[in-house]
């Protein structure tokens, strides 16, 4: 997708994250933002050993949703790992 391509390379380009969050909330409606955080840290509680049970009930996320972010995670050299360690 070229579209999607060129939103990368623009966040890629992008040093301000002022500058992403206002981009992010200006392509994305207030639910698809409210989903992308959740999905974030769902990976990220993910990553620190919490159950998906207790996730789903948290976040209130269908377990799908949580498996999905597991085997993310669990893939070799996982984008998503790498970007958790990245903030840690």
């Amino acid at each position: 997708m070229e579209s999607l391509a060129e939103i990368a390379r623009y966040l890629a380009d992008t040093e301000n994250p002022e500058t992403i969050a206002d981009f992010l909330s200006s392509i994305l409606t207030p639910a698809e933002l409210e989903t992308v955080a959740k999905r974030w840290e769902l990976v990220k509680l993910l990553d620190k050993g919490v159950s998906q049970r207790k996730i789903a009930h948290e976040l209130h996320l269908s377990l799908c949703k949580i498996t999905r972010g597991s085997r993310e995670l669990k893939k070799e050299n996982s984008v998503l790992k790498e970007a958790i360690q990245k903030i840690d």
